[in-house]
């Protein structure tokens, strides 16, 4: 896979700077140049397409409450579809307790009296490794990690982990198959193309994004 098939043609990388990686596709955008919650931290050239203003991403990231601090972190070459949406932390309320009722969130002083958690391990961050697609219509639940080269099947409910280069589909998620042989699962989290210099990978897209 490291070695470039020279088709003669000079490829151009997009700029990962840029909000649409298309100019013409104004239907896809590189998300990282759209958010602004410090927070939702996107890696170079992951992409989200909606046909209705794909650059408002923030908004598919729900209940990302400043009291806890979590965040969404997501890594380089992912596509996410329309109808995602990441539900963080601050979902989470106490039942131990004799209300659920979140009466920190409403002010008045009452925040400095606020509960734990009910569980302070799973408040951690949710993570979308590298190059994971993530199909239209799925929900991610708060503290999940997705593996490099996962692929997300549409109108999933992702409520666990899923590890590197597996498909996983249903409601709630479920581990279906791998998408290449362990051999080859290995090398491709060996190299991390995703990682390379930009030029080194958009001279390999014969192999990247050959059958």
């Amino acid at each position: 896979m490291e070695g470039t098939r020279n088709s003669g043609v000079r490829r151009i990388a997009p700029n990962p700077e840029s909000v649409y990686p298309n100019a013409m596709l104004k239907h896809i955008c590189y998300i990282k140049n759209t958010v602004k919650n410090p927070r939702i931290v996107i890696g170079d050239y992951t992409y989200y397409e909606d046909p209705e203003c794909p650059e408002d991403f923030e908004r598919h990231v729900t209940y990302l409450d400043p009291l806890i601090g979590d965040r969404l972190v997501i890594g380089r070459f992912c596509g996410i579809s329309r109808g995602i949406e990441f539900i963080m932390n601050g979902f989470n309320r106490r039942i131990s307790s004799v209300t659920a009722y979140p009466f920190h969130l409403m002010g008045e002083g009452r925040e400095e009296k606020a509960l734990e958690p009910p569980d302070p391990g799973l408040i951690k961050d949710t993570v979308i490794d590298n190059d994971v697609l993530i199909q239209r219509g799925v929900t991610v639940l708060p503290g999940v990690h997705i593996g490099d080269g996962a692929v997300i099947l549409a109108n999933s409910v992702v409520s666990t982990d899923i590890p590197p280069y597996w498909i996983a589909g249903g409601n709630p998620v479920r581990i279906i198959k791998k998408r290449f042989d362990d051999d080859v699962i290995k090398h491709l989290l060996d190299i991390q193309w995703w990682n390379w210099p930009a030029e080194k990978i958009f001279e390999n897209l014969d192999v990247l994004g050959g059958a």
